[in-house]
């Protein structure tokens, strides 16, 4: 049976230039798909995808794919493939502040609205450790065995300064797959109610 990560796999070779929009039209149209969710990287689709399952949404199923782009600067290239000029999906999205620059042109290019992109202050990384607070995020971090590199990290030089959040966002990106598991962990470890806005936001708009 085909399902949306089929589609998602197809649209990214079609983006790389491994391969023509007819399968991705065609895959599409089988699926139903409606909504395409521009999201920088895997850990951001892992932070969607898991505050999706809380609140009980199966994004699949209502015809929404999130697409991670491996980067900000491929934005004109999904959203001119995907939005208007393309397979005429509506756009949503979620970005770093300093990345908004990428989305605004990508979508003015592709002429799609920009309503539907939620933007964070740093990142999403960020966002969620303002939510939980360093103390909850530090349990997490215990719970999943890593707290030795944590104390490792934190008495590196370079840290020396930094307030335990900086820390905490420079240290879920050290390490290979880290930032993927801990977008994932982190939702997980949420109150409902204290849902970082522009994440929540997004889910709300789709």
């Amino acid at each position: 049976m085909v399902d949306m990560r089929v589609f998602r796999d197809e649209v990214s070779g079609w983006a790389a230039g491994g391969s023509s929009g007819g399968p991705a039209g065609e895959l599409a149209a089988r699926l139903g798909v409606r909504t395409a969710v521009l999201l920088e990287g895997p850990s951001d689709l892992a932070a969607v995808e898991t505050l999706a399952a809380r609140r009980g949404r199966d994004l699949a199923a209502e015809g929404v794919c999130v697409v991670p782009m491996g980067g900000a600067m491929s934005v004109a290239r999904y959203a001119g493939l995907l939005g208007p000029p393309g397979l005429g999906l509506r756009l949503a999205g979620l970005c770093d502040a300093g990345e908004q620059g990428f989305f605004d042109r990508g979508l003015t290019r592709a002429r799609a609205p920009r309503r539907g992109i939620f933007v964070c202050v740093a990142d999403l990384e960020e966002e969620l450790i303002r939510a939980l607070g360093t103390p909850k995020v530090e349990e997490v971090v215990e719970t999943e065995g890593d707290l030795r590199a944590w104390q490792t990290f934190v008495r590196q030089p370079a840290q020396h300064g930094r307030s335990r959040e900086q820390q905490l966002r420079r240290f879920l990106g050290t390490k290979k797959g880290r930032k993927i598991r801990y977008g994932r962990l982190l939702v997980e470890a949420l109150d409902l109610d204290e849902v970082p806005a522009p994440l929540d936001d997004l889910l709300a708009s789709l």
